[in-house]
C-alpha cells in the first residue's frame, strides 16, 4: 500500500483514539483501523477504563474480512499479559498480514516486543507512520512510563492586560462562553483536572464537563489542600459521590473535619509538604501511581506559579481575552506572564481563534 494510504488510514486511528482521551486511563487512548482491499472494514478506540483495546474492538468489528488485511494502530499492540490477554495474540488469531504503528510502546514489558512477536510469526510491520502526532496524542503515556508523572497542561486565561482576577483575589469572568465551552472539552480529554485550595474558597467551582451529553467524561477533581480546609458543603465535596474527588493534604496534617468530608465521598490523599507547600511532584507521582496519564491545572496565580518554578509544565492553554481589566491581580505570581511565553523551555506551536478569545498553545521543548 502506499505511504499515502497509510498516513490516510493513520490519520483516521488517530481521529479514533482521540475518542478515549481523558477517558482510557490507566491505558493510553489508542485508535485502530482494519483496511482491506482499500476499504476500512473495522474500527476501534480504547474503551473507558482501557479495555477492551482498540485492536481487539476493531478486530472484532472486522470479523471475517480482518483476515489478510491491515491493521493500523497508534501506538504497537500489546505483547503482555495484564488484565486482557495481549492483542498480538488476537491480531494473529485474526489473520491480520500487516501492521503499521505510529510508535513503538515505551512500556517495558512490550517495548518491540510486540513488533517482533508479529515479525516472528509472518506479520509484515512498519512502524512510523503519523508518528509525530501519535506522540501527542499519547504524551501522558509516555510522560508516566519515562517520568512517572502524567503530563501536565496548565490553562490560563488572562484579560488584554495580563490579569486573571480582580483586586483582593476576587474572581472575573475574563473569557467569552466560545473559550468557556472549549474549556470543558479540554477538561472531558484530561484524566484529571487540578486546582488549589484558594480558587475553591474564592470560587466555589464544580471543575466538571458540563458540554450537553458529556457529563460522564468528568475528571476526575483534584485539589491540593495542605491543611484541608475543604468545605464539606462546598460544589466540589456535595457533587463528589458523582464525580471522583482526590484531596492531597501535608502528611503531617490532623484535619479536624476528615472524616466528615470522607462520608460524602473525597478521598484524602497524604503527601509531603516543604514551608506549608505540597510537594508537587510527590502529587503527580501520587496520580500516576492511580493511573492518571494527562492533567490539567485550572488553578490561582500561587499554583500556577509553582508549576511554573518547579519545570512541571509540558503545555500550555492561553486564553487572550480582548478586553482589558483594569485593576486586578496578575495571572502568576511574583512573576510575569512572559515568564511563560519567553520561556525557553516552552516554544509557542499554534494560536487560533475562540470566539471573541485568543488561544495560544505551548509545548515543552
Amino acid at each position: 500500500m502506499s505511504s499515502d494510504a497509510d498516513t490516510r488510514f493513520m490519520s483516521l486511528a488517530l481521529a479514533l483514539g482521540r475518542r478515549g482521551l481523558g477517558n482510557a486511563w490507566p491505558n493510553p487512548a489508542v485508535g485502530a483501523v482494519v483496511v482491506k482491499n482499500g476499504a476500512v472494514v473495522g474500527r476501534g478506540w480504547t474503551q473507558p477504563g482501557g479495555r477492551p483495546h482498540a485492536e481487539v474492538e476493531a478486530l472484532r468489528r472486522a470479523g471475517e474480512a480482518a483476515r489478510g488485511a491491515t491493521l493500523y494502530a497508534t501506538l504497537e499492540p500489546c505483547s503482555h499479559h495484564g488484565k486482557t490477554p495481549p492483542c498480538v495474540d488476537a491480531v494473529l488469531a485474526a489473520g491480520i498480514a500487516r501492521v503499521v504503528s505510529a510508535l513503538e510502546d515505551p512500556n517495558p514489558r512490550i517495548a518491540g516486543e510486540g513488533h517482533a512477536r508479529l515479525r516472528a510469526q509472518g506479520v509484515a510491520v512498519d512502524v512510523g507512520p503519523g508518528g509525530a502526532d501519535a506522540l501527542r496524542a499519547h504524551a501522558g503515556h509516555f510522560r508516566r512510563v519515562r517520568d512517572g508523572r502524567p503530563h501536565v497542561t496548565l490553562k490560563l486565561a488572562v484579560s488584554a492586560d495580563g490579569k486573571a482576577g480582580l483586586s483582593g483575589r476576587k474572581p472575573a469572568t475574563i473569557t467569552g462562553e466560545a473559550a468557556r465551552e472549549r474549556v470543558h472539552l479540554m477538561r472531558a480529554m484530561n484524566d484529571a483536572v487540578v486546582t488549589g485550595i484558594g480558587t475553591v474558597l474564592s470560587d466555589d467551582p464544580q471543575l466538571n464537563c458540563r458540554l450537553p451529553g458529556m457529563e460522564r467524561r468528568s475528571p476526575v477533581r483534584v485539589v491540593l489542600d495542605s491543611n484541608l480546609r475543604l468545605p464539606p458543603n462546598s460544589r466540589l465535596a456535595d457533587s463528589a459521590t458523582r464525580t471522583l474527588d482526590w484531596v492531597f493534604i501535608d502528611e503531617s496534617a490532623q484535619p479536624a473535619h476528615e472524616d466528615e468530608l470522607t462520608k460524602e465521598g473525597v478521598e484524602i490523599l497524604r503527601v509531603p509538604a516543604v514551608k506549608g507547600r505540597l510537594d508537587l511532584s510527590a502529587v503527580l507521582r501520587g496520580l500516576a501511581a492511580r493511573g492518571i496519564t494527562r492533567v490539567m491545572v485550572e488553578a490561582g496565580p500561587i499554583l500556577s506559579a509553582a508549576f511554573i518554578v518547579a519545570d512541571l509544565v509540558d503545555e500550555v492553554a492561553l486564553f487572550r481575552a480582548p478586553t482589558a481589566l483594569g485593576e486586578g491581580i496578575d495571572a502568576l505570581e511574583g512573576m510575569p506572564l512572559s515568564a511563560l511565553t519567553l520561556s525557553p523551555r516552552l516554544r509557542l506551536v499554534g494560536r487560533e481563534q475562540v470566539g471573541s478569545d485568543t488561544l495560544e498553545t505551548f509545548e515543552r521543548k
